[in-house]
């Protein structure tokens, strides 16, 4: 990446990177698109008042002020100002609302695009980052198997991304519902704050959570101990998550005939028939995990972490989940469940830790030399003549010695340059010859039926670990 004058937090990548980029980019669009989902891309602006039905992370939102506007910001409350879009979940929620009249629902969408968040930079975090999102949005209701769907759409689509470095990811599926029902049942009041506390249990361990569910969510040390037993509980499968999950019930004096038992188990089957089919489709690739809790509000069902075998510094690089109320129209509601790929975090993953690289910058497999200035239509006229054919050309971008034209391509990657007949005038340009500049072959060459290697020729990624 980039240095010298940089702002922190916002990645510049040098082009050899971008190449990297672009080849996730493109990946993940081919998996998104093989399992039916359709692009779109929505504006990097949003009302405040939309933008704050995140709850806490309403402290990370870039505002926008005209440059005649500064210094009288507050004259305007943060509700009626424009802000940067920090994920593409609220836009999303906006863009059916607005346009469910052209829509075909289940509305399945994937978006890869640009956020913002004014969170404190550090390494693989960014304050501008590119997220990868599939959604399915329903009109009215919406059937849970796409709550099975999903994550194994994006496990389909990291186990593509393989080959350029990125261990196995496994999907960590919860359901609220489960988490809430427990929570009430111990007699907790403050179910979201509870869930934002039980969030930071792998960043700052159970002491840490302990005390802030006493001090912050108004819980009992038994209860906080109760919450993180929940956390613990892990297992195999549907019937020995329920199993487990009665025995801690009973241990902490749950019914199994109230209110707030029936919620729990709600949300246990769904999150049981989630792991249970996605096993029989990809064993292991989506497993319950009980402390995942996700600390956004809109969450109402299935939430979703997916880490990485062997690197749980990055920690979660896929997060998402179910919600039923983000989206409405009077009484009518989109309800929807989505996963969201920290694109930014696995480029800069693949680059400084897996050692991902691209076989060359330029996607040009050909470069033109130039003999004379006053020759350049010559040349020109070939590269042209190879783009015509689908073939990536380039022209030398000066008439220098032919050994700093050989160099100046084989600094692009470009693996061959092709010369053009010194005294041809004839548009055929027989006696033109092409050289390899990695194998140094050199032979005659067609612009009419001559074809690069595909060995050489594409611009590929490689990982060099």
């Amino acid at each position: 990446m980039a240095k010298g004058s940089s702002i922190s937090g916002f990645p510049e990548w040098l082009p050899s990177e971008r190449v990297v980029e672009q080849r996730v980019i493109d990946t993940l669009r081919n998996v998104f698109e093989l399992n039916g989902f359709i692009g779109i891309e929505t504006r990097a602006v949003e009302q405040g008042s939309s933008l704050l039905k995140k709850g806490e992370t309403s402290k990370e939102i870039y505002l926008l002020s005209r440059l005649q506007d500064v210094g009288n910001e507050a004259d305007t409350p943060v509700e009626d100002r424009l802000g940067l879009h920090f994920d593409l979940t609220v836009p999303l929620s906006r863009y059916v609302v607005e346009h469910s009249g052209a829509l075909a629902f289940p509305f399945k969408r994937w978006q890869i695009q640009k956020v913002w968040r004014g969170e404190r930079p550090q390494e693989g975090r960014f304050r501008e980052f590119v997220q990868a999102d599939i959604d399915v949005i329903g009109n009215g209701d919406l059937p849970d198997h796409y709550e099975v769907e999903l994550p194994l759409v994006m496990v389909s689509a990291l186990e593509r991304l393989r080959e350029f470095g990125l261990p196995k990811a496994t999907v960590h599926a919860n359901n609220r519902k489960l988490s809430e029902g427990f929570y009430r049942g111990l007699g907790l009041e403050d179910i979201e704050g509870v869930l934002r506390e039980i969030d930071k249990l792998d960043k700052i361990g159970p002491d840490e959570v302990t005390k802030l569910l006493v001090s912050e969510c108004g819980a009992t040390e038994a209860q906080a101990r109760a919450c993180l037993e929940l956390a613990d509980l892990n297992a195999a499968d549907g019937a020995e998550l329920e199993e487990k999950f009665n025995a801690l019930c009973d241990a902490h004096g749950i019914a199994h005939e109230s209110e707030a038992y029936d919620l729990a188990m709600q949300g246990l089957r769904t999150l049981a028939m989630i792991v249970d089919e996605a096993a029989r489709i990809r064993p292991g690739a989506v497993i319950a995990d009980l402390k995942i809790a996700r600390g956004l509000d809109y969450y109402t069902g299935s939430v979703y972490e997916t880490f990485l075998d062997g690197a749980s510094s990055l920690g979660s690089i896929c997060s998402g989940g179910r919600y039923d109320n983000l989206a409405s129209q009077g009484n009518k509601k989109y309800p929807g469940v989505g996963l969201s790929i920290g694109l930014s975090r696995l480029v800069s993953y693949m680059l400084h830790t897996a050692g991902a690289e691209a076989s060359r910058v330029s996607p040009s497999a050909v470069l033109v030399a130039v003999w004379d200035e006053q020759d350049r239509a010559t040349s020109n006229h070939i590269a042209q003549a190879l783009r015509d054919r689908g073939i990536s050309a380039d022209v030398a971008p000066t008439a220098a010695k032919l050994g700093k034209q050989i160099k100046y391509a084989s600094k692009l990657g470009i693996p061959y340059v092709w010369f053009p007949s010194e005294a041809n005038e004839d548009t055929e340009h027989e006696g033109d010859e092409v050289k390899n500049i990695i194998t140094g072959e050199q032979q005659p060459a067609d612009v009419r039926s001559w074809e690069p290697d595909t060995v050489y020729a594409q611009q590929t990624v490689s990982v060099n670990a």
